[in-house]
């Protein structure tokens, strides 16, 4: 299935295989093809190699892959599902493994892994190498303790090395890699190779209707506006990254959310509305060019009721934009006729809902997306084409941005626009408005657009009658619905979600392709037409096989990305001999376009950006690690400062044991592990029931990121487990980590309040610290921080044991301080009976010796010890009635 690498592949392939680096590529230039050379060279017995980073498709993708080509000893998957003992006969098999990362730390702590065999480490999404601190460790880990193997690191996203003070200098370092490979679309042999063979593009630029473009500026203006009263309230904030340019971007929320987590617990509630503002415009912009004008008024109606329900109204809805923009909006749906039209101005805009009431019928406008139209014009050319032409009809790939655009397409192909823009509105704006509802209804029936019973429009093309669905809409995938689901929540009263009707689907035949993706959806059998969606698939790669399955000579882009647009370049250049049509529909001058220009222009600078570090870059003779004198793998590094003490043999350097913690496995999912590991303590990976990390034999401790304590102080399960560690530990300790990028605050200082609260975490840690007088808690800043108070917290003490910590578990001998204090057991006993409570158990502690005496205690004692006569009754009639419970009848066995 997969074509042979093209010359600037070959190239790039030979360049990273020759010698270790960081392949930076261009998005969509194909690195996954790059990658899969990389895995069918080292498929073998003689040679073991680890990959990171790949999530469960892309595995199932690559070994398909590598099935179809023939290769015998295919990629394995080492997750917890493998015992201990089989992984290390699958290690020593060798091949190419997937391993998940936090299996691949503690088998390299534990030396389970043969690490002196291992041949090499490819490595995906290597810029993701500095967050995800499992796979730099087991690197380091990895360069510890092999010297020889190889590193080679793969990825496609040059604009994550735009941000950050020397990123990539950063990223290559916890790589270990001397080499930076750049290979965006512009160098001059990719552009070569494309240019050969490019495919016949047809440009599309289609006009926004006058309602749409005014909607577009009004929400432009109300965004700049957003957007100064923004800076307005913050002026330390980047004047650069907040202009309206970026705000179209997808990295916006992750650029703002940069500027103002530190200092999220300071900012005033103006401030947080505004971000939340933006939020909500750019979904509005989103809306206008993706959807139709029935589902961009229902989401602007909903959002207006859900302001004025919460009473929270935002500013921009009263600017005088927003009007304009509400106006335009209604105007694409309906109209009300002049001669009915009430004197008074802004009566109908105030109450759209009381037009019906007083007789103002409304005419439905319901204007059609202008892309629409266009696609129409397309599949008629196509159709013409394909007719004309000698050949067998050429096949036709129809690529929109997600799932739901994919939907509204397939109804608009198969039944025409009226009667999927009446059909909608219908279930949304006139559901809430039944008697405009019903006018509609009759005027759609008197007009004869209405709901066409055998399915599509005239003027649609005659084959397009044959048209059928390839799946019932529930045979969702569920990140699909998951997606759907977020959009209708957004929307309010469900736009999408009704856009099938069960009914009908029954009816009418299912178009079953013999496709390996599941989102595809079908729409014609001769010549085979396809619809697929480009974000939100739970498969990266289904959009690939279904191109390489269908094999389409025509290609409809009705949303553009990017990624996809270099594919079908690279699928071109691959089949030269056969002919290949792009055709490309974008609203010209709109926010759309902007969208994607904005795209283009980052990543080219972000290439820009790495070319000129790269000639300016300083990189050490060591930093492969392949010798000792590389800083990074060393361990027990001391500060530069340290004195030695010169009275103890003339300053010589005192042999140490090693200082040992032990940790839990789940807990290698942090960066703490590792940063522990690097101060040279040794990391004993078990599996501990009671705490989290043993740093010394009475030392026990329960990390906690700010996220888990509020989580656990409500479930009540840090309770439970601050009670093993008191009854099994003389030192418990409690540690809150937060995280370094956000404040050091577990709450601003205006929510504190002047009495407990059950519902209040400070509250909620007051009552866990008076219950547990021996827990101590220790605040961290960020994981560094936690190293260093590990560190001193096991200066001059004993090393733990982990077979002891092991063999901590609920039945366990309790630390002296606790078993003089009680026994558990029948503690435990007596707050399970009826009557006794936390707060009146100690009473009866200190009127009785043991469980009998209670027994011997009238009601009237057990009353006055328990302070409460009904809680007395219950006890003393829970201890002495006979409870008449009938025997089990056991059922006789059938022979």
């Amino acid at each position: 299935m997969a074509a042979p690498l093209l010359d600037f592949e070959t190239e790039m392939f030979l360049s990273l295989f020759e010698c270790d680096g960081l392949l930076v590529v261009a998005e969509g230039l194909g690195i996954d093809r790059i990658l899969l050379q990389f895995m069918r060279v080292y498929s073998e017995q003689g040679s073991l190699v680890l990959l990171l980073n790949t999530t469960t498709p892309e595995q199932e993708y690559f070994t398909e892959q590598l099935r179809v080509e023939g290769v015998t000893h295919l990629p394995r998957t080492v997750t917890s599902d493998v015992n201990t003992a089989e992984r290390y006969n699958v290690y020593t098999e060798g091949g190419v493994l997937f391993v998940t990362s936090r299996i691949l730390v503690v088998d390299f702590l534990t030396d389970r892994i043969p690490a002196h065999l291992i041949s090499g480490i490819l490595v995906y999404r290597a810029h993701k190498i500095i967050e995800s601190f499992q796979e730099a460790f087991i690197l380091r880990l990895y360069r510890q303790k092999n010297k020889t193997g190889f590193i080679k690191a793969f990825t496609d996203k040059a604009t994550s090395f735009s941000s950050g003070f020397c990123q990539v200098e950063r990223v290559m370092r916890n790589l270990f890699v001397k080499k930076l490979y750049l290979w965006p679309r512009f160098q001059a042999s990719v552009n070569t190779a494309l240019e050969r063979h490019k495919p016949e593009v047809v440009e599309l630029h289609v006009s926004l209707t006058p309602a749409m473009r005014a909607i577009q500026s009004s929400i432009l203006d109300i965004m700049s506006a957003c957007l100064k009263e923004l800076k307005r309230y913050n002026p330390t904030l980047e004047a650069e990254d907040l202009s309206v340019e970026n705000t179209l971007g997808n990295a916006f929320e992750k650029t703002i959310r940069h500027y103002l987590d530190p200092l999220w617990h300071q900012l005033g509630a103006k401030t947080k509305a505004l971000v939340q503002d933006l939020k909500v415009l750019r979904v509005l912009l989103l809306y206008l060019t993706q959807y139709d004008s029935v589902t961009f008024l229902n989401l602007l109606e909903s959002l207006r009721s859900s302001q004025k329900n919460f009473g929270s109204n935002s500013g921009w809805l009263f600017l005088d934009s927003s009007t304009s923009m509400f106006m335009n909006a209604r105007a694409r749906v309906y109209r009300i006729p002049e001669s009915k039209k009430k004197l008074k101005v802004g009566a109908e805009e105030e109450k759209p809902k009381s037009s019906s009431a007083s007789g103002v019928k409304r005419e439905l406008v319901l204007e059609n997306s202008p892309k629409w139209e266009a696609l129409t014009e397309v599949l008629q050319e196509i159709e013409r084409e394909n007719k004309s032409s000698q050949q067998e009809p050429g096949r036709v790939l129809i690529c929109a941005s997600d799932d739901r655009t994919c939907a509204q397409l397939q109804q608009y192909i198969r039944h025409g626009s009226d009667w999927m823009l009446n059909r909608l509105y219908a279930r949304t704006i006139g559901k809430r408005d039944s008697s405009a509802a019903a006018s509609v209804y009759l005027e759609s029936h008197k007009k004869g657009h209405g709901w066409p019973k055998n399915g599509a429009e005239g003027k649609e093309p005659a084959q397009k009658k044959k048209s059928t669905k390839s799946k019932k809409r529930p045979s969702l995938t569920l990140t699909q619905m998951m997606g759907k689901d977020d959009l209708d929540k957004a929307v309010g009263t469900g736009t999408s979600g009704d856009e099938g009707d069960p009914m009908e689907e029954d009816k009418e035949e299912e178009l079953r392709l013999d496709l390996s993706s599941d989102a595809y959806y079908g729409v014609l059998k001769e010549p085979l037409t396809v619809l697929h969606p480009l974000k939100g698939l739970t498969d990266p790669h289904s959009l690939t096989r279904v191109l390489h399955e269908v094999e389409p000579s025509f290609v409809v882009l009705y949303d553009a990305e990017v990624g996809f647009v270099r594919q079908l370049e690279i699928y071109k250049a691959s089949r030269p001999g056969k002919t290949l049509r792009v055709y490309f529909l974008i609203y010209g001058g709109s926010t759309e376009e902007q969208k994607y220009l904005t795209a283009l222009s980052k990543e080219k600078r972000a290439f820009e950006h790495l070319i000129r570090e790269k000639a300016t870059m300083v990189i050490p003779e060591e930093r492969e690690g392949r010798e000792d004198t590389n800083l990074d793998l060393a361990r027990s590094l001391e500060p530069a400062n340290a004195t030695t003490n010169t009275r103890k043999a003339g300053g010589q350097e005192q042999p140490k044991e090693p200082s040992r913690i032990i940790v839990d496995m789940r807990e290698f999912r942090s960066e703490l592990p590792s940063l522990l590991h690097r101060r040279g303590l040794d990391i004993e990976p078990v599996t501990l029931e009671v705490g989290d990390y043993i740093l010394t034999p009475d030392t026990c401790v329960e990390r906690k990121s700010v996220s888990d304590l509020i989580g656990s102080l409500q479930s009540g399960r840090l309770y439970t487990q601050c009670l093993s560690m008191t009854r099994y530990y003389k030192k418990p300790v409690l540690l809150i980590e937060f995280d370094p990028a956000k404040p050091f605050s577990l709450m601003a200082r205006s929510d504190f309040r002047h009495e407990i609260s059950s519902n209040d975490v400070s509250s909620k840690l007051t009552l866990l610290t008076l219950h547990f007088p021996r827990l101590r808690i220790l605040w961290c800043p960020s994981p560094h921080a936690t190293a260093e108070l590990f560190l001193d917290l096991k200066q001059g003490r004993s090393e733990p044991d982990a077979a002891a910590a092991q063999a901590v578990t609920a039945e366990s001998d309790m630390v002296a301080e606790s078993a003089e204090l009680y026994n558990p057991g029948p503690y435990d006993f007596l707050l399970k009976m009826p009557g006794v409570n936390i707060k009146n158990y100690r009473a009866v502690v200190k009127n009785a010796d043991n469980l009998a005496d209670v027994c011997k205690l009238g009601q009237d004692k057990l009353a006055e010890i328990l302070g409460n006569a009904n809680n007395g009754r219950l006890l003393y009639e829970f201890l002495h009635n006979v409870a008449d419970v009938p025997a089990p009848v056991q059922k006789a066995k059938r022979t």
